[in-house]
This record gives structure tokens, C-alpha cells and sequence, in this order.
């Protein structure tokens, strides 16, 4: 379509001249002696991060590496809002029957997180006993080389119809889903809002109530009853971990995200610091290198609507429901959604890890699979997990194959 228009990440470099000004211009705290990752993330490695993004880290290598995909930017516009450039990787698979994927990544994440995933989903498999992908993974609104809106007021059901409107604006009438972190309370509010079109979503996350002897009589009964497993009773500890712990930048994002704003809008190193943190505490183990996390911070840094604009999204969802034609808050998106198929991949090292009884109030889950290591970043920390799993659920005898019956899309 012409609307439709390939982009190419290119910063100018006035822009990099000024990030490496204000890493030269870096004013440390203090820290106590022994302090720990408790205490948030360590002087040492942050002295040691900023020092590299200064002196050796090659922005222009990391965008050609980027560029090497096809990306694209086509204007959306959600009802009440100004129109929106949103970019998006788009990858269709040259094997007939591909099924359209849409892949969306949460905070602090963004949509290089397909990329070790990309490759083996289009161009793998054969359509009948082995699926392949068409995969669309963009920049959530206020996030990567995406736009995001001067008004208030974009939350859950916005992301969902921006989302909805790019997969129809390619030309895919059904399509699926792939998530953590927003990306799953995405996935389950198209599930909710654009069922004929959103068909099944897998998701590397787990948000969802205990079951209600009101509403889910059976799995109530089973979570009474049955004991729970040893990957239920590890998530019970790493649940209570995050909600005491892990939860205090979700306060400040849910409530003042503006005051927050002006740091990392204006120091690359607290935006450092505090995505950071979350990529040691909410991974496992993963052996983050300084080209990785330069990258990662640095996609942040350069995106289109700034860095302090990706934490409007917690607030925008969790206040002013009452005025939202949908309120699909965090306990709307756990309600059941019929007709839409879930599927999950559990992961011990995410931040919320429930109990089954859990996850299967939300709708018909046809697929489960528990991994023995992983986090919050499945895709980029066990890439390989999240391809066999998404093959087994929707390949030939998974319980959510031959959902998709139009996947035709334009090519862009």
C-alpha cells in the first residue's frame, strides 16, 4: 500500500555528539560499602557501562545490524486521537499458508526482541505439519521509532486498536498473537475487544486471578485440593520476591510518571540505571555483554517520542478507567475472553509466575509448557524455547492449529 513506506533507523549525529557530551558529563552517586543488587543496580557496573557507551560502543554498527531487517512506518489512528507514524519489522515467510504473528514487546523492552526469532520463524517449516510465520513486530505507540500521542487518555484499548488497525492495514483478516509483559495485557485486550480478527495469542507471561467458586467453579476446586507443583511452588517465592522487592518503579510509573520523566529524558545515565536493573533482576542469569545493554539503552535513548514517554502507559492504563469506553484496567484484561485461543510458556525467573488454575480462568487454554530456566525476556533469553513452543501450539496436532482460515496479506 502507499502508505505504507519503508524506514531506516538513521540518527543524525548532532544526536549521538550530545548523548556522548552528557556521558563525559556524568555526575555518580555514592554507595554504601557492600552494597548489593538489593540496593538497585551497582556503582561499578553502571561506572563500567557508561564508560563503555562513551568510548567504545559503535551506535552505527548496532543500526546497520538493526537495518538488516525490513522495517516500516504507516500512520494510525485510533478514535479521538491524532494519527500516529507507528514502526514495525515486517517479515513474510515465502512458505504458502504462513500465519500472521503479531509479536509485541512490553516495557522495558522493544522490538529488537524479535530478532532472534525472526529467521527461524519465516523461513522454517513447511505450512502443513510445520508452521511458518508472517511476522509483524512493531514499536508500541510512545515507544522505539514509533509516535506517540500529545493527548491523555491512551491506554490498553488504544495499544489494542492501534494494533488491530496495523494488522488490517496489511491485509491479514485473522491473525495471532505473541507476548510478555504489555505485549501479553495487549494480546488479551485484542482478545477482548477484536475476536473475529485476534484468533489465539501465546504468551511468555503470566496475569491472572485466583479462580472464584463464582466464576470458575472446577478450576477453584482444583486450586483447593490439588497440590501445587514444584514450578508452582518455586513462582510462589519469586511472586513474593517481585511484589515486595520488585515493584516500586511500577508505583512511580503508575502514578508520576512525569516527575520521573525528567530524568531519563535528560541523563542517559539514569535511564541506564533504571532499565538496567531490571534486565539483571527479571532475567536468569542472563550474561548481559556492554554491546547488548549499550544497544538496548540506546534504542530507549533515540526513540521518536523519547524516552520518558514509554512509562505513560502505566499510568494511562491503571487511572481514569471510569472515563474509558472499555475500562479494560489489569482486572478487566483478566476476565475470560471467549473464542480466542491462549497459550502459555512458563517461565521460573519472570516476575509474576502463577499457579495453572490461575492462567486458565482467562479463557480456553490449549497449550502449556513449563521451562526449567528463562525470565522475564524469554524471546531474547531462550529464543529457542519460545520457537519450539510456538511451533507446538500451532503446528499440526498443537491445540491451536488451523486457527487462522485467511492468512493473506499486501505485501509491503
Amino acid at each position: 500500500m502507499a502508505d505504507i513506506k519503508p524506514y531506516t533507523i538513521a540518527i543524525d549525529e548532532e544526536r549521538l555528539n550530545d548523548l556522548k557530551t552528557r556521558l563525559s558529563l556524568a555526575k555518580f552517586p555514592d554507595e554504601l560499602d557492600e552494597a548489593g543488587w538489593d540496593m538497585g543496580s551497582p556503582l561499578a557496573d553502571v561506572k563500567r557501562f557508561v564508560k563503555y557507551w562513551q568510548e567504545s560502543y559503535d551506535w552505527r554498527k548496532a543500526e546497520a545490524e538493526l537495518n538488516s531487517v525490513p522495517h516500516f512506518v504507516t500512520d494510525i489512528q485510533c478514535d479521538g486521537f491524532e494519527p500516529l507514524a507507528i514502526h514495525f519489522i515486517h517479515v513474510r515467510s515465502k512458505v504458502k499458508g504462513a500465519i500472521p504473528l503479531l509479536f509485541m514487546h512490553g516495557w522495558p523492552g522493544h522490538f529488537q526482541e524479535v530478532l532472534k526469532v525472526l529467521k527461524p520463524l519465516t523461513e522454517d517449516g513447511d505450512g502443513v505439519n510445520y508452521p511458518a510465520f508472517d511476522i509483524v513486530a512493531p514499536s508500541l505507540p510512545n515507544f522505539g521509532f514509533s509516535e506517540g500521542p500529545k493527548k491523555r487518555g491512551f491506554a490498553s484499548e488504544q495499544y489494542a486498536e492501534t494494533m488491530n488497525k496495523l494488522m488490517l492495514k496489511l491485509g491479514y483478516k485473522e491473525y495471532v498473537t505473541q507476548g510478555g509483559d504489555w505485549g501479553c495485557h495487549i494480546s488479551r485486550a485484542l482478545a477482548h475487544l477484536y475476536p473475529q480478527y485476534c484468533k489465539a495469542t501465546h504468551l511468555n507471561f503470566n496475569s491472572a486471578n485466583p479462580p472464584s467458586y463464582f466464576t470458575n467453579p472446577i478450576l477453584a476446586l482444583q486450586h483447593a485440593i490439588l497440590p501445587y507443583t514444584s514450578r508452582e511452588q518455586r513462582g510462589v517465592g519469586r511472586s513474593k520476591w517481585f511484589d515486595e522487592q520488585g515493584r516500586g518503579y511500577n508505583s512511580e510509573q503508575c502514578t508520576k510518571p512525569q516527575t520521573l520523566g525528567y530524568a531519563l529524558a535528560d541523563s542517559p545515565v539514569a535511564l541506564l540505571a533504571w532499565i538496567y536493573e531490571k534486565l539483571h533482576d527479571w532475567t536468569d542469569s542472563y550474561p548481559w555483554t556492554e554491546e547488548e545493554v549499550c544497544t538496548w539503552i540506546s534504542i530507549y535513548w533515540f526513540s521518536t517520542a523519547g524516552p520518558a514517554a514509554s512509562v505513560r502507559i502505566y499510568y494511562e492504563t491503571t487511572q481514569n478507567v471510569d472515563g474509558r469506553k472499555n475500562k479494560l484496567d489489569h482486572q478487566g484484561l483478566r476476565a475470560w475472553s471467549p473464542g480466542v485461543k491462549l497459550g502459555f510458556s512458563h517461565f521460573p525467573m519472570d516476575i509474576q509466575v502463577q499457579p495453572s488454575t490461575w492462567v486458565r480462568t482467562l479463557g480456553n487454554v490449549v497449550f502449556e509448557k513449563e521451562h526449567e530456566s528463562g525470565g522475564h525476556f524469554a524471546t531474547w533469553e531462550r529464543p529457542d524455547d519460545i520457537i519450539t513452543d510456538v511451533r507446538e501450539m500451532f503446528g499440526k496436532g498443537g491445540g491451536a492449529f488451523g486457527v487462522v482460515k485467511d492468512a493473506t496479506g499486501y505485501a509491503s
